[in-house]
């Protein structure tokens, strides 16, 4: 009798805390749905697409408008027909349109005359939340030696021909499902002569008030020989900028204060990324690069960035510089030129398959959780406190942390539908935490990291 006296006394002095703790029953770890996604990746339809924007001869954003066979004209035509043939094959699930903006001769030295630069874009509509937008881009323009020769054959077929294609296939597979958030595929132009493309984009998204959950930009994702002498078919990286551009002096002062110097929006959007390729495709080597962009140089997702939306780009791990912003001709032997030839049909697929779930995955996911708060200094004990969402998709949240010098998540509990809860006995100095928004399939929200105190 005293035996069973002691041992009820033991259960009554469990916190209820973690009594509600062990009552939970987490989401599934996984989405099959990711491996059908995958499967429908079509390499084929891929290089089909490949060789019909290399075949228009150059795409440069300054070339011809009014043939129906060469220049940026008839290549932003031929993008949009394609995404006109999926949403009429989907019953009419995209809404597709132009978004243009003008550019006047002189306003850059790469600006020779007076254009206009056009965006294609398709918005698959989310049923649950339609404003708020998860967006692929790839890069219809193209480029020789000389960025301002917009006469001269560029056929630009792993840049950005392979971008393109990759967002055109991921709009065919992703057409097949719903979502609750928006999904938008887009073609951006002139991208080799000042990211004009995405700068207007990113305008007009600010400008209907778009909420944007983030960019994935696709640039160059389909060479696997790398100029280092390099062949590797399965590495690829994720570019990210550690912190906004534009945060505010409070913001510096409260991160200095409290750590995040990499943790902004946009490093959890690549941190997302990375995850979802380790659990769906780890065959796959993703490499985080703790950078805006390769040394010096720019791409499409850094018109967003200056807008502090987060925005990534997705690119082959080993460039071929022979390849890139060339002439084609031969010299001393060596082949220069983006031609078909340097592209792999099957690295662009698996490419195409990362960004994929990666859509579908924040397509899918109840929105990030808002306003999150920290508590814990000299306790024993870490506190996390957040807004919580009246999603109907919503099983709960997921607390993460890692140690300060860990590039990825580390640590994670799923602690259900609450707004509030202390991780007992992990002390706030010691790690870096975050929390993410769990829907009933298992797919999660970006992280996001804590920005304010509790008080």
């Amino acid at each position: 009798m005293i035996k069973i006296f002691t041992f009820l006394s033991s259960l009554l002095a469990i916190p209820a805390s973690l009594v509600a703790q062990a009552q939970l029953t987490a989401p599934p770890a996984v989405d099959m749905r990711m491996y059908d996604i995958i499967e429908n990746v079509s390499a084929e339809r891929i290089e089909q697409d490949i060789r019909r924007l290399a075949g228009f001869g150059t795409r440069n954003t300054f070339s011809d408008t009014v043939s129906d066979t060469r220049g940026i004209g008839a290549a932003r035509r031929w993008v949009k027909a394609e995404f006109d043939r999926i949403s009429e094959d989907c019953g009419g699930c995209l809404e597709v349109f132009y978004q243009q903006d003008f550019v006047e001769e002189g306003m850059t030295s790469r600006v020779p005359k007076d254009a206009w630069i056009v965006n294609v874009v398709a918005i698959q509509r989310g049923k649950v939340h339609p404003n708020q937008y998860v967006i692929m881009s790839g890069d219809i323009d193209s480029r020789a030696s000389n960025s301002t020769n917009y006469e001269i054959d560029a056929p630009g077929a792993n840049d950005n021909a392979s971008g393109m294609a990759g967002a055109i296939e991921a709009a065919r597979v992703l057409s097949q499902y719903e979502f609750p958030n928006s999904i938008v595929y887009v073609g951006l132009s002139g991208e080799e002569q000042g990211l004009f493309g995405g700068k207007g984009l990113a305008e007009y998204a600010q400008r209907e008030d778009w909420g944007i959950i983030g960019v994935l930009n696709n640039d160059m994702i389909g060479n696997i020989e790398g100029i280092d002498g390099v062949v590797d078919n399965r590495s690829f990286r994720i570019f990210s900028e550690p912190v906004p551009p534009g945060e505010t002096e409070e913001e510096r002062r409260f991160r200095r204060f409290t750590g995040g110097e990499v943790d902004g929006i946009s490093r959890q959007l690549a941190r997302y990324v990375h995850r979802q390729t380790e659990t769906y495709m780890p065959m796959m080597n993703p490499m985080m690069i703790y950078r805006l962009d390769r040394f010096g140089r720019g791409g499409h997702h850094r018109p967003f960035n200056d807008l502090g939306i987060a925005g990534i780009r997705i690119m082959e791990a080993h460039e071929n510089y022979n390849r890139q912003h060339q002439d084609i001709r031969t010299e001393n032997g060596i082949e220069y030129g983006d031609v078909i030839e340097g592209v792999n049909f099957e690295y662009a697929k698996k490419l195409t398959a990362v960004n994929a779930i990666s859509l579908a995955g924040l397509g899918w996911a109840p929105p990030a959780p808002d306003s999150v708060k920290i508590g814990g200094v000299v306790q024993p004990s870490t506190t996390l406190a957040w807004q919580m969402s009246d999603d109907p998709s919503l099983a709960g949240y997921k607390i993460y942390w890692r140690e300060t010098t860990a590039p990825q998540w580390q640590n994670s509990r799923f602690v259900g539908k609450v707004d509030e809860y202390t991780l007992e006995n992990i002390v706030i100095d010691n790690y870096y935490f975050g929390v993410a928004a769990v829907g009933e399939d298992g797919n999660e929200s970006v992280v996001s990291f804590p920005s304010d105190l509790i008080r």
